[in-house]
């Protein structure tokens, strides 16, 4: 699907192949310089990637390459918790050349909900998950094994998510065999939790600087303007050592 549009223009649209790790993608009528995708609308993308959430991912992803924040660009983790949790939510996009590197299942914090994600904050207890625009940063190893620093850049919405120790990091709880014995998956203490077996490819794709989106359409965050013209809360600061 193409057409004429003024400015840059990447393609966009999505294509689901046989059951396989890499599904190609194409990201057309996308203007990096004015921040304006424009999602084809066809049933290509049916029952995968919502367009809605791939498009404030990107939208935040050029915001954040523009400012300079992006120390490896090009990768794109987005998380959609408006699906069930028995369901891949995260994947991992190459930008650049337009494919879904890795899709995966995830969990949500247990303040957010049962199987559907449907509260979130930002505060130190809740338990919940935060949405928003984050960068990743160094790993370490902690009480749950190979981690991954998250640094919030949305204040008031996910900026204390170091304080916090919201990381990515495996849990037994992250399977498919959880899902068959309780119906869902289990629930973190707020962090993105994915399965063990996951956890070493999928972190060492997106560690040191990527953008990642958190993503639920029934929140108020979903129609900000702040995707659209980003301002981070960016500051730097120690990480956190446990998980």
């Amino acid at each position: 699907m193409k057409r004429a549009v003024s400015g840059l223009l990447l393609s966009m649209f999505l294509i689901l192949t046989s059951p396989v790790s890499s599904r190609s993608i194409t990201f057309s009528d996308f203007n990096e310089r004015n921040q304006q995708p424009s999602l084809p609308q066809t049933g290509s993308l049916a029952g995968d990637i919502n367009p809605r959430a791939l498009d404030l991912a990107m939208r935040g992803y050029f915001n954040l390459k523009r400012q300079g924040l992006l120390k490896r660009e090009g990768i794109l983790t987005l998380i959609d918790f408006d699906k069930p949790s028995v369901t891949e939510r995260l994947y991992i996009i190459d930008v650049n050349n337009g494919t879904v590197l890795q899709s995966a299942l995830v969990a949500h914090g247990k303040g957010s909900g049962d199987i559907m994600a449907t509260r979130f904050s930002n505060r130190p207890g809740s338990n919940s998950s935060s949405l928003g625009l984050y960068l990743t940063e160094t790993t370490y190893s902690g009480r749950n094994g190979y981690s991954l620093v998250l640094k919030g850049l949305d204040q008031g919405v996910n900026d204390k998510a170091e304080s916090r120790s919201i990381v990515i990091h495996g849990a037994d709880y992250v399977s498919q065999d959880y899902i068959r014995r309780y119906g869902r998956l289990g629930r973190s203490q707020g962090c993105p939790a994915i399965s063990f077996d996951d956890c070493q490819q999928l972190i060492d794709t997106i560690k040191d600087g990527t953008c990642l989106f958190i993503y639920h359409a029934g929140n108020a965050y979903a129609s900000k303007p702040g995707v659209r013209h980003h301002r981070t809360a960016f500051r730097s600061g120690r990480h956190p050592r446990h998980a």
